[in-house]
Parts: structure tokens; C-alpha cells; sequence
């Protein structure tokens, strides 16, 4: 509802004004906040990347040293894959059907739960997917798909 005003009367009464009427302001302005909420989004989206930043160490040098590597097993999948459903690990022929089990009996020395997954070129993505399967019910936690550089041989 509006705010009717009342005008202060003047010396020469010709100049008189009737009543004003002003609008009552009952709303809060929210364009500024929105501006506000925005900056601060802006400067915790540039600050939080800067913030997971880890130590950085110079880790001592050792003329002796080993390094660390454990038995890495290497599955692949050649392109006579799609007629006989076999697969080879260090060169032994394992049909699919029984890779679970075989994978699983590797794991079970293993410290890190890795296989490698070479297929052949000709190998559709299904294929391979069902492989892969095969490996995650065999325990395997990782699998990298390797590839070569062009040039490579």
C-alpha cells in the first residue's frame, strides 16, 4: 500500500503542493548478494586447485638402490580371439571361460593387483570388454591397455 506524505506548508500559498505519494520499499534487493555469492565462487574455484597442491620432497639419493618392481602379468588378446575364445598369459594359451580362475591364482602372490591388456588391432571392443570383465572377477584391480607410439615396432 502506499506511503502517503505529507508536504510541509510554504510562506506564499500559491506554490503549495497537495499530498505526495511515494512507494513504500518492502522488497530486498537481491542483484547485489547474486554479485557477492558470484566473486566469492570465482575466487574459491581459482583458490581451491592451489590448495591440493602436495610437499614437494627431494628424496636422498642412493648409489645402491633397487628398484621397486613387482612381476607385471601381461594378458593378451590375439586376433584369433574371436575364433577359438582363447587368451595368452606369459605365452600359456587359457581359454576365457577359465581366466577368472587363472588370474585369481596369480593375485593371490601379487602385491599389486595390475595386469597389463594387449590386444590385437583387429579385436572389436566387445571382445576385449568381455576380457576385462573376466579380469575384475579374477581380482584384479587395475588394468592398463597398452598401445605402442607410431614408429614403434
Amino acid at each position: 500500500m502506499p506511503k502517503v506524505l505529507a508536504s510541509a506548508p510554504t510562506g506564499g500559498g500559491r506554490h503549495r503542493r497537495g499530498r505526495r505519494v511515494a512507494p513504500t520499499l518492502s522488497e530486498i534487493n537481491v542483484v547485489p548478494m547474486v554479485d557477492v555469492m558470484l566473486v566469492l565462487l570465482i575466487i574459491f574455484m581459482v583458490a581451491a586447485p592451489m590448495l591440493q597442491r602436495g610437499v614437494e620432497v627431494n628424496l636422498p639419493v642412493a648409489s645402491r638402490s633397487q628398484e621397486i618392481a613387482s612381476e607385471r602379468v601381461f594378458v593378451d588378446v590375439p586376433a584369433s580371439y574371436k575364433d577359438d575364445r582363447r587368451v595368452f598369459i606369459k605365452q600359456e594359451g587359457i581359454r576365457v571361460d577359465v581366466l577368472s580362475e587363472r588370474i585369481r591364482q596369480l593375485m593371490v602372490t601379487s602385491s599389486d593387483k595390475q595386469v597389463y591388456l594387449r590386444g590385437d588391432g583387429q579385436v572389436n571392443l566387445q571382445e576385449l570388454m568381455d576380457v576385462l570383465d573376466r579380469l575384475k572377477e579374477g581380482g584384479v584391480q587395475n588394468v592398463g591397455i597398452v598401445s605402442k607410439l607410431p614408429g614403434e615396432q
